[in-house]
């Protein structure tokens, strides 16, 4: 069976707003995130924003509600489709596009924040997705993000429990060797021009340390997502990082 299967997401996206759908529990997890991500930016109101791999536009409506100038970009054109006409039928303005996390159609220094969630552990090539984001960020700019790290801990539940034995996801949506390690993360955040970086509150950068990295837990049978206030990074994390 294939595995990191991108497909599965084009399938979901005739229903991808259908609160039954097998997608739309990921819509749940934008609160939680959001809580951690407005400790680095108060008010996204007017603030140019980019979403790298919007799928079907749940993070992007969620900021365009918040005020944000909201521009999502995801490379199955099913699920823009999908996520214009949802925005048409909320009566909301955000500008999509159809293209690659690592070739992105945007000018240098284009936006305020990036938004990558759920997308750097399928993406053929991160560290070119990381570069391109340094790349249409603003100086200054916030990049917020989450993602899968690689560890047996994540093998055994996103894979094992999650996909192959109870079925919650998708067998073949994930593959463990994509999964990113925040070390691996974070030096490529430096690599690209981004600072103020931190992983298990020990600031690699010589600065005091700072919680930026938290683990993000989902509890399937009551369908709730949680985000833990711990270190324990060994399944999902979540951070920011600002550049230069």
């Amino acid at each position: 069976m294939p595995r990191n299967n991108l497909a599965f997401y084009d399938q979901q996206a005739p229903q991808w707003w259908d609160e039954t759908s097998t997608i739309f529990p990921l819509s749940k997890l934008n609160p939680l995130r959001f809580d951690y991500f407005d400790g680095a930016v108060p008010d996204w109101g007017g603030l140019k924003v980019l979403d790298v791999g919007c799928g079907g536009g749940y993070t992007c409506e969620f900021l365009a509600r918040r005020g944000a100038i909201v521009t999502g970009i995801d490379q199955s054109a099913d699920c823009i489709k999908a996520a214009q006409a949802h925005s048409l039928q909320s009566g909301l303005t955000i500008a999509y596009h159809d293209g690659y996390a690592e070739c992105l159609p945007f000018a240098a220094d284009s936006f305020d924040g990036v938004v990558c969630v759920d997308v750097l552990e399928h993406v053929a090539n991160p560290a070119q997705t990381v570069a391109e984001i340094s790349r249409v960020l603003k100086p200054g700019g916030l990049f917020c993000f989450d993602t899968i790290n690689r560890t047996w801990q994540s093998r055994l539940v996103m894979i094992w429990l999650l996909e192959n034995w109870l079925g919650q996801i998708p067998r073949g949506v994930h593959d463990w060797r994509k999964f990113l390690p925040p070390q691996t993360l974070c030096r490529y955040l430096h690599q690209t021009g981004f600072d103020a970086v931190t992983l298990d509150g020990f600031d690699l950068f010589g600065r005091n340390p700072i919680e930026q990295i938290r683990r993000l837990s989902y509890f399937w049978r009551t369908g709730e997502f949680r985000a833990e206030c711990d270190r324990h990074t060994s399944i999902m994390y979540i951070g920011t990082a600002r550049k230069r």
